[in-house]
Order: structure tokens, then sequence, then C-alpha cells
């Protein structure tokens, strides 16, 4: 073992289930992402809202119509917001704390709601999209960090995966709501949709109001008497209980044996070290770029206006449809990933959803916009494409980014990686009509766009094997060490390691196994 890096030996406390309802709750973050994400797609459809911010066409038909340009802009432009949100956030969960990080991104949010709630012209609306995005991006990168630091290594992957559960619904609710108000004729119609946000942030921040602080910002901060009752918390055991000692110790000692290394800024993230820091820093980066780049927003953003050019009758109901997928498909995902690991899960769902989106785009290219049986293909092959989506690589993206960093560049590398989720999600968003649309200036590729969808999933696969390893069954500390002596295609054999070494002092305490983990569970892992 490493001189720097401390063995963990503690045993899980028997009582978790307080702190499971805690960090579950913490998922709520996840509605005010999925909503203001998935609310535009509807908005920017809606007659009333063309006729407010657009201009006349002199079409009976489309009376009304954006460009591509002002589409790209409103879509896009939250992610510009995110973006610095999500960056900002590495100092600002450092500096006030997980809990209070939280809370003041919601109020930006607010204020930013406000702004597009009472606005008319497309420059207020689109300064509302940056200040409620700078809101989402630190939600984005801070809530996932609260959960890792807070929940029980024995089911931390599916509570995290939860936020991104919460996110689906968010997408769905925005969804619903967009079909329910899609008829007024009105500013009714955009302003109910947006405004309800206020509703999704004053949940948010009054239920983090009441929750502990994470114990590991705790101890960084020399708090150990506020950690030591953080802990009571969570993990609903005395202060004096012998588990609820160690557990504190050992955040203790790998944060001493970190900051023997030094206090880190945003450079040393990128910097080689024992235990791989550079590595991890780029695996949570791109594990973000390539979840964005399976263009799944594709369909949230823009999934209105392509089913519409597919010919299909009611692309609003069809939109509620797969949102309806998402929400349900990221259940088996949140189980699968404690269950199945983490790595499996992401190259199964990188190779099904190549698969489909070849489909759609084959089909698309094959088949008339009359042609009823081909339009069930391709909404069918999208549903399956958004399952696959749904249960891997949606919600383990943001499991890995919270467990891969050790504790002294965790909010820093956790920052970098939801940037660039945004600056992706910014990308994408902003280029797509420009590639789909059938207008002068733009590409028309319109359905073909899956065979590059098609083509970055493919890329997916090959990310996952080479660059991520399993993490299921580890604590935080153990992670470290994990990183420290092995490569992300050599950690089977020394994961099993840790997870043997875990459940024998398990056993020489009385505790048991671990919550079920026994080792015959270990071998088959290691096999």
């Amino acid at each position: 073992m490493s001189d720097n890096i401390v063995k963990s030996t503690s045993t899980e406390p028997k009582n978790k289930w307080a702190g499971i309802g805690m960090t579950v709750f913490a998922a709520f973050g996840g509605i005010l992402y999925g909503y203001d994400t998935g609310v535009i797609s509807g908005v920017i459809a809606m007659d009333n809202w063309l006729q407010t911010f657009g201009y006349a066409t002199g079409n009976p038909t489309t009376p009304f119509a954006i460009t591509s340009s002002t589409e790209s802009l409103v879509v896009s432009i939250l992610s510009a917001g995110t973006f610095f949100g999500a960056l900002s956030s590495g100092y600002s969960a450092d500096w006030l704390g997980r809990r209070w990080s939280i809370i003041t991104a919601c109020m930006v949010f607010s204020i930013g709601v406000a702004m597009q709630v009472a606005s008319t012209a497309i420059p207020l609306f689109v300064v509302g999209r940056v200040f409620a995005g700078f809101g989402v991006g630190v939600v984005s990168t801070v809530v996932p960090m609260y959960q890792s630091e807070c929940a029980p290594k024995w089911i931390r992957g599916a509570i995290v995966a939860l936020y991104q559960w919460a996110i689906t619904i968010g997408l769905l609710l925005a969804s619903v709501v967009n079909n329910s108000v899609q008829n007024r004729q009105n500013h009714s119609s955009y302003r109910i949709t947006i405004g309800i946000q206020f509703i999704w942030a004053f949940i948010l921040s009054t239920g983090i109001f009441i929750l502990p602080e994470s114990p590991r910002w705790l101890v960084r901060h020399n708090d150990i008497e506020g950690a030591t009752r953080s802990l009571n918390r969570l993990t609903g055991l005395p202060v004096e209980d012998p588990a609820l000692i160690l557990e504190l110790e050992d955040i203790q000692a790998n944060l001493e044996a970190e900051r023997l290394i030094g206090e880190a800024s945003f450079i040393d993230c990128f910097k080689p070290s024992k235990n791989k820091i550079l590595l991890r820093t780029l695996t949570g980066i791109f594990i973000q770029a390539w979840q964005q780049l399976t263009g799944i927003n594709f369909i949230f953003y823009y999934g209105t206006t392509f089913f519409k050019a597919s010919g299909i009758n009611n692309p609003f109901l069809v939109s509620v449809a797969t949102n309806i997928v998402n929400v349900f498909m990221t259940l088996p995902g949140a189980y699968g990933i404690e269950r199945f690991g983490r790595r499996k899960l992401l190259l199964v769902g990188a190779a099904g959803m190549c698969v489909c989106e070849f489909i759609v785009a084959i089909v698309g290219v094959s088949v008339s916009t009359s042609n009823l049986a081909g339009q069930h293909v391709l909404i069918a092959f999208v549903c399956i494409y958004i399952a696959f989506f749904a249960s891997t690589w949606g919600p383990i993206a943001y499991v890995i980014i919270g467990e891969i960093f050790p504790l002294n560049v965790r909010a820093k590398a956790m920052a970098m990686s939801s940037a660039s989720n945004w600056l992706w999600n910014f990308g994408i968003g902003f280029a797509t009509p420009f590639l789909v649309n059938v207008a002068p200036g733009s590409a028309g590729l319109q359905v073909k766009v899956f065979f590059i969808w098609g083509s970055t999933c493919a890329c997916c696969f090959i990310f996952a094997y080479l660059c991520v390893p399993e993490t299921k069954g580890l604590s935080l500390e153990q992670i470290d060490l994990m990183y420290t002596h092995t490569t992300p295609l050599t950690a089977a054999p020394y994961r099993a390691r840790l997870i043997a070494e875990d459940i024998h002092a398990s056993r020489e305490q009385g505790t048991g196994a671990g919550h079920g983990q026994d080792v015959k569970s270990v071998d088959e892992e290691n096999v």
C-alpha cells in the first residue's frame, strides 16, 4: 500500500436508512435540471410563444416562426449558463459547503425563471435562460457530490442514479405540462409552463436547508464535532458507536494523507500523480462528454419538432411517451448499477444505443413519412434507444464522477466534469438546428443525423472499455486505493481483494458480510 494513502478498513454501520432517505431527497435537484431542459422543446413550438417572439411568415399553416439562429440561441443558451455554473461550483462547494451551494443556486435559478416569465422579447428571455442555467449548473455538480459523500457505499450507486431518475421525471413533467397548455392562445401558455419551476426551486432549497452537511466537507474544514453530528444523523447511530467513530477516523486519515500532497487547484487536477489524478479527471470530463454525444438531448430538446417533421400526427403526445420510457427505464438502471456494476452496464448501453440509432437512421431514409408502419418502427426504436440510455449512460455518468475523485480535488474535478457535460450540451443544442433543419444555411440532415449519433455511441463503447474501472461495492477511500495500484483494464482482481478484506474485517467484528455481499459473490465478480 502507498504511504500516502490510508487503507480503509471501516465497516458499514448497521442502520443507514436515515441517511438513505436524506440523500434520496437530495436527488430532487434533478427535477430542476430535467424540467428546465425539457420545457423549452414544447415552449418554442407553442403558437403564442412563436407569435410573441417570432416573425410573421405569411403562411396560413404556420403563421409565425423563428429563425434557426434564434432557435439555436434560445435552446442552447441555457447550457452556456450551466457551463459557468458548473465551473463555479468547484469553488462554491468548497467555500460555502455542499448545502449552501445548492440553496444559493436555487436563488439564482429563481431569478432566471422570473426573467423568462416576465419577458415578451428575446433578449430578456435569453438572459433569463442564462441565469436559470447558472443555477442548474451548480445543482448538477453539487447534488451528486453531496449524495456520493453522504450515502452508504453498498447503495451509493443506486442513490446517485436516482438523481438521473429525478431528471427524467422533470423531463416528463415538462412534457406533460407542455401538452396541457399548448393550445392556449395567450401568454399563459408559456408563462405557466416556465413559472412552475419556482415550485421545484422552493422544495429543493427548503429540504436541503434541513439536511445535514456532508461529513467529508466538515472534516476538510476541521469541524470534527459537526462531522460527528452529521454522521449521527446520516447513520442513525449514537456518536459514541464504534462503527461511526471508525468511519469518521477513515475520513480523517484519508484527508490527512491527501493534505500531505498539498491543497489542490484546477491545474493540479491535470498533473500526473501516483493515484492517477490526470486519468481520473479526464475520465470524468470525457464520460460526461460522451453521454451528451449519445444524442439523447436531440430527442428532448428537438423531439417535438423532429417528430412533426417525420410525419407523426401528434408529436406532443409522442414526446410524452418517450419521456415516460425515460422515467421508468431509469429504475431498472438504478437496480442494475448495484447488481451488475457500472462498467458492464456502460458497455451494454453503448452497444444497444448504437444498434438502435443506426436502425432509426436507416428506417428514416428508406421509408416515406406517409408510411404508417415505418413511422411506428421509427418511434419504437427511438423508445428502445431511450430505454438503453435511461438504464445505463444516463445515471451511470453521474455515479462515476461522484465516485472516482479523491476528496482534495473532488469539488474541482466534478465541476469540470459537469462543465464538460454542459459544454457539449451547448454545442449539440446550438448545432442541431443547422444540422437537421431544411432551410437556407442548414445541412438538412433530418433523420440522417442518427448516423452521427450511432457512430458516437460506438466510440462510447471503446471509451468505457478502456477507461472506466468497476467501482461497485467500494468506499470512496477504497476507490482511491484501486486507482493508486491498478489501471481500469486490470482493476478487477484488486477490487475483489479490497471487498474480500472488507468482508473479513466485518466478520471479525461480528457485523456480517456487508449487506448481503459474501465471499462467493466476490469470487464470481472477479471471474
